[in-house]
């Protein structure tokens, strides 16, 4: 038997063991399962994988994207360069030991979900929220050209704070990614502070959540003319990449 799991917490609004255990289903894997490890402390992640031998990889979710980098032994090249962690890689190793290698299939994920809608006048984002997505995000951004800044509820010289926004930030900023749980199940009426009035068919308003499938941020942007994506096809997208890295054979 070969395990999967999804470490973080809360978990309940989940859809990555239901994704699982379907393709499993669908390709006669009776060999592995996915479990659910919720959690509120990054710390159970070692006495996890310790007490399930079977335990191959697993996925990482709020909030521990970025705080378990300091957890793992050793990341890739684009987890590096984000500052984030949503997969990780179980090396077992004779004795009891193990190796933690930490991975980011977010901004694989993202870069194939936006890349087809996007249009040629977007060229300028605003990214709701600074956390471990937020930075996959703006790792894509990056690598699209698309000048970007954060959106944040403190006052910074570096980003933008939700007062900060307006008419003319709505206008110069086309792009609108929803990075932070605002919305999430159950708390579907929820939704991050920004002036929707001023939106228009040209801004492009991307939601990473995708429980509910139109969460109030993208119900409300669409009643302002936006075009609205949410994040359920950047979620089948990075599951399936970590589970082409969970399957990469071990070169000795």
């Amino acid at each position: 038997m070969k395990r999967f799991g999804l470490f973080g917490h809360p978990l309940e609004h989940s859809y990555s063991k239901k994704f699982f255990q379907e393709k499993f289903q669908r390709e006669g894997r009776s060999d592995c399962a996915y479990e659910n490890y919720d959690t509120e402390n990054i710390y159970d992640l070692k006495q996890i994988v310790k007490d399930n031998p079977d335990l191959v990889g697993l996925n990482v979710t709020i909030p521990f994207k970025q705080d378990i980098i300091p957890m793992l032994d050793n990341l890739d090249d684009i987890s590096q360069k984000i500052g984030a962690v949503n997969t990780i890689r179980i090396n077992r190793q004779d004795g009891g030991k193990f190796e933690l290698h930490g991975y980011n299939t977010d901004a694989w994920g993202f870069e194939l979900a936006i890349r087809p809608i996007l249009r040629p006048h977007h060229r300028r984002a605003l990214i709701l929220g600074t956390g471990g997505s937020a930075k996959a995000v703006s790792f894509v951004f990056r690598k699209l050209n698309i000048e970007h800044f954060f959106v944040t509820r403190e006052e910074s010289r570096f980003h933008y704070s939700y007062a900060d926004l307006n008419a003319n930030t709505m206008k110069a900023f086309q792009v609108i990614v929803n990075t932070t749980p605002l919305g999430m199940y159950p708390n579907v009426n929820e939704c991050p502070n920004i002036p929707y009035e001023f939106l228009t068919h040209k801004n492009l308003c991307f939601d990473l959540i995708y429980n509910p499938a139109q969460t109030k941020f993208l119900e409300k942007s669409k009643e302002a003319g936006a075009f609205i994506h949410n994040g359920f096809r950047m979620l089948r997208l990075q599951a399936e990449k970590s589970w082409e890295i969970w399957n990469e054979p071990i070169y000795v």
